[in-house]
């Protein structure tokens, strides 16, 4: 879509012609930091609002018609994010009707924000939650581990209200309260048996079985159905990786024991044929051989029905914090779709924001079907900021997920712009 030149040459007079820090600077203290009870924190409130309200009408008079949209923009977007906003509604000719959020190092980051999510992201979430844009939180984590910091952070009333759903250990479950039998989907129950009875046993077997340099040093995530395993020591932190390496490759051979166990046939050397599969992850690759474990054997040679369940398996490895056997027909992308259709969205155009390899299949799954945009972390993998900054280049930095959130924003005020325009 061709915008017309008369929106980015308003654009560009209201940055031009209006003082847009101060005036975001008091938007941001009437938000944030509302009324309380201390007369002198009441009176600095008031005094922030009535400034707040005369910058606004000065706007407002300025572009008549108009004016209440342009005051949005200049209280929430930089001048930078106004026009990349444009940008994007250019290049789209739609707005984002759906968030899909991961949240570790993606909306939150331990290094930057004390593993909490920011005040303005979780502001800016309930300012879409107002303007009903359900909100897909997607990640790894347990069920109730997500469900307990999302309320914290945003309210019962925002998590309860059947506009939000949370895809829960990376796919394996959507949980979408307010929606009668739909409230909870369990992806992992479609498996066939022969899948699930080797999660069952490597469950059942990692740490009773593991060497004290994996069980004494990290513990098991208590999930439904994915197995991980977390170390007892500071996410990140050098003692973590070292601790998060030895699991993998751990797991790794235990993994295909679990497998050899389930078929019905003779594999020679199983945990060899596993770390051969999975080294063809190059994280994996590096860890496997930095612990000088041979990842040569042939794949090919493994029995088909060992190789049948290998392929529909995989291995997570998050440095620092985590190692985890996951199921490849259960990924973040399948149940992000399973959250479209309980929330009823038939025609999403979803921001993705995400840091990993389960975060890059739900951007190629939006791309491939021009049903949304992706952002990411200037920390993330590799693979995902490639894809990322060869779209539209939405990298932030670490704990500043807000940039990207108030520029999708940004995107529904450039189209009410459009319309009013009509």
């Amino acid at each position: 879509m061709d915008i017309d030149m008369e929106q980015y040459d308003q654009l560009y007079r209201l940055y031009k012609s209006v003082d847009t820090t101060t005036l975001r600077g008091y938007q941001e203290f009437v938000d944030l930091f509302p009324p309380l009870s201390s007369t002198v924190a009441l009176e600095q409130w008031e005094t922030a609002s009535d400034r707040l309200d005369a910058l606004k009408s000065d706007i407002t008079d300025e572009f008549p018609g108009t004016g209440e949209t342009y005051v949005e923009i200049a209280a929430r977007l930089t001048r930078d994010e106004a026009f990349t906003a444009l940008d994007l509604y250019s290049k789209y000719d739609r707005s984002v009707n759906v968030l899909v959020l991961d949240v570790d190092e993606t909306l939150r980051s331990a290094g930057d924000t004390d593993n909490e999510i920011p005040r303005d992201t979780l502001y800016l979430l309930t300012q879409f939650h107002e303007a009903g844009v359900p909100i897909v939180v997607c990640t790894g984590q347990t069920l109730e581990n997500v469900k307990g910091f999302m309320i914290q952070g945003l309210g019962n009333d925002l998590v309860s209200s059947g506009q939000m759903s949370i895809v829960y250990e990376s796919g394996n479950g959507v949980f979408t309260p307010k929606h009668g039998e739909e409230t909870k989907r369990l992806l992992y129950e479609r498996l066939d048996d022969a899948v699930v009875d080797v999660f069952e046993t490597v469950r059942r077997r990692v740490l009773s079985e593991a060497p004290d340099a994996v069980g004494k040093r990290c513990h098991l995530q208590g999930n439904e159905f994915n197995v991980t395993l977390k170390p007892n020591a500071e996410v990140g932190s050098d003692n973590a990786v070292e601790i998060i390496d030895e699991s993998l490759r751990y797991l790794c051979g235990l993994v295909g024991d679990a497998i050899a166990a389930q078929v019905d046939a003779e594999v020679a050397d199983p945990a060899a044929y596993a770390r051969a599969y999975f080294s063809r992850d190059p994280e994996i690759l590096d860890v496997l051989q930095a612990g000088g474990l041979s990842t040569d054997a042939d794949i090919d040679d493994a029995p088909e029905a060992f190789r049948d369940i290998l392929e529909r398996v995989d291995l997570g490895y998050y440095e620092g914090d985590a190692a985890e056997l996951v199921s490849l027909e259960l990924d973040k992308s399948a149940g992000v779709e399973e959250a479209f259709d309980v929330l009823g969205i038939d025609d999403p155009f979803a921001l993705v924001m995400g840091d990993s390899k389960s975060d890059l299949r739900v951007m190629r799954w939006v791309d491939e079907n021009d049903a949304g945009i992706a952002a990411a972390p200037a920390h993330s993998s590799p693979d995902v900021l490639d894809h990322v900054s060869s779209r539209d280049d939405l990298v932030y930095e670490a704990g500043d997920a807000s940039t990207v959130l108030r520029t999708i924003y940004g995107i529904s005020l450039v189209e009410q712009l459009d319309e009013q325009g009509e």
